[in-house]
């Protein structure tokens, strides 16, 4: 299977932060469905206030992807920081934060349930 970025569902596009997400784009043994996401984030980005409300105020979905440009950095509850830089492939274990320190262009895989309903979270947070 395979899509262009243009055709992923835009799901929020909020100033600095443009989230795409196409589910149902396969299957993990023992994760489920699996959607595939292509992240656009502004220099400056910080999740944290996003995910206040959700089980220890951090993403509790894994992430796998490839970062094509920027920079972010993923603090996990311990406070432990990972930078990844364009063109690293990168893995973030369920309980991260992330920020943007260069404007970010990033292709994630995710389970799709646990990462649609931080999206739908994430959602919520900004109508208010």
């Amino acid at each position: 299977m395979k899509i262009s970025k243009d055709d992923i569902e835009v799901k929020m596009d909020i100033p600095g932060a443009v989230l795409r997400q196409k589910t149902e784009f396969g299957s993990a043994a023992g994760l489920g469905m699996i959607s595939a996401e292509y992240f656009s984030l502004a220099e400056g980005v910080d999740t944290t206030p996003l995910f206040v409300g959700l089980q220890g105020n951090l993403c509790q979905c894994p992430h796998w992807g490839y970062l094509l440009s920027g920079q972010v950095t993923a603090t996990d509850a311990s406070g432990t920081e990972e930078t990844v830089n364009a063109n690293d492939l990168f893995y973030w274990p369920p309980g991260h934060n992330v920020k943007v320190y260069a404007d970010a262009e990033m292709i994630l895989f995710s389970p799709q349930h646990e990462h649609t309903l931080v999206i739908n979270h994430m959602i919520e947070k900004t109508k208010g």
